[in-house]
C-alpha cells in the first residue's frame, strides 16, 4: 500500500494539541497526527466488531479478524467493554463433547 497525501482543516485547537503532543514526544506534526488516527481507528473497529459480536452477526473469531487484531486482544476489550459473551448451552455441550472425545 502506499502512502497518500490527505489534507484537511483541524480547529485552531487541535492544532494546538497535535503540536504540544508532538513535543511531548519529540515528533513532528505529521507523525503525530498519523500515530493518533492509527490508534482511532483501532479503537473505532474494536469498538465495531465487538458490538457485531454482541449483536449475533459475527463470532469472537471474526470480529477478532476483522479489527484486525489476535482473538485474546479482541476478547480481553470485549471483557473491559462488558459485551455479554454469545455462548449458549448446546455450544457447551458441543464442546465438552470434543473434549471427551480428545481425552
Amino acid at each position: 500500500m502506499t502512502d497518500q497525501l490527505v489534507a484537511s482543516r483541524l480547529p485552531a485547537d487541535f492544532v494546538r494539541d497535535l503540536d504540544q503532543i508532538g513535543q511531548t514526544e519529540q515528533t513532528d506534526r505529521s507523525t503525530t497526527l498519523r500515530r493518533l488516527l492509527a490508534n482511532a481507528i483501532k479503537q473505532w473497529k474494536l469498538d465495531r466488531y465487538a458490538d457485531e459480536y454482541a449483536h449475533n452477526k459475527l463470532s469472537a473469531a471474526r470480529a477478532a479478524e476483522k479489527a484486525g487484531v489476535p482473538l485474546w486482544e479482541m476478547l480481553e476489550h470485549m471483557r473491559l467493554k462488558k459485551v455479554p459473551a454469545q455462548y449458549d448451552f448446546e455450544e457447551l455441550e458441543a464442546d465438552i463433547e470434543t473434549v471427551r472425545k480428545k481425552a
